[in-house]
């Protein structure tokens, strides 16, 4: 099972939702985000509703900063996580912008 947490300011600060499943809409959850802790498995976020937009694939991870997941902006709209028996060989390469 995996988890991610958003947070809605740089550092781990201000407000914060944690996710353990594929989400289509974020918007209710946070309106902008700015760091993120991922506790366990391998994530897509993506930049906008509905799976759309640039994507980005974090693993287990600190990021406090949305430059350090090699975002353009602090918008993070979707997720999905990656079930383990299909984690994309840029694993190694994480964070990675797809």
């Amino acid at each position: 099972m995996g988890k991610v947490i958003f947070y809605e300011d740089r550092n781990f600060q201000g407000h914060h939702y944690e996710c353990s499943s594929e989400c289509s809409d974020l918007t209710k959850y946070f309106q902008r985000c700015n760091s993120i802790r991922v506790e366990n498995g391998n994530w897509i976020l993506y930049e906008n509703p509905n799976h759309r937009g640039h994507q980005y694939y974090l693993r287990r991870g600190e990021y406090p900063d949305f430059n350090q997941w090699m975002g353009f902006n602090d918008s993070i709209r979707s997720c999905r996580i990656i079930p383990q028996n299909r984690t994309p060989l840029t694993e190694r390469y994480p964070p990675y912008i797809l």
